[in-house]
């Protein structure tokens, strides 16, 4: 009789990816990090364990924004004293802090809660193309389409 296999702690081998974002869709580009921080890309995926990969994220800086969305899409945030609501485009907010674009869009597409924390603790972004995680050896990883 055949079970069902569980993934768990001990028996999740872990990868390191490095995915160059220059010149890739926002959106696009951050379901397919999503997927591989969730570990939806091997066959021992298990919904409620963290199984998923490292993802490197350079430069984050040169990512395309399809359509109007860099004047259209807005994100908001608010500091919870009145009239304390601020807003920034997602233009300027890739020229600001590129990486923070990211990292809210590719959260956005995680499961919420503590899986969710613990799958985003695994996403490093960086603006440009250097990064400090050589000693990983991370693999290059070509995304589908």
């Amino acid at each position: 009789m055949r079970q069902t296999f569980m993934a768990n702690e001990s028996n999740i081998d872990r990868k390191w990816y490095v995915i160059d974002a220059e010149g890739k869709t926002m959106g696009r580009l951050s379901s397919e990090v999503a997927s591989i921080l969730r570990g939806k890309h091997k066959p021992t995926f298990t919904p409620h364990v963290d199984c998923g990969d490292h993802v490197i994220l350079i430069n984050a800086e040169k990512i395309y924004l399809s359509g109007n969305k860099a004047e259209d899409k807005i994100y908001y945030r608010h500091s919870n004293h009145p009239g304390g609501i601020k807003s920034i485009s997602a233009g300027e907010l890739r020229e600001k802090n590129p990486v923070r674009l990211m990292e809210t869009s590719i959260k956005g597409m995680l499961p919420k809660g503590s899986l969710g924390d613990k799958m985003f603790k695994k996403l490093h972004v960086y603006a440009g193309a250097e990064h400090p995680h050589t000693a990983q050896q991370p693999e290059n990883y070509e995304l589908r389409g």
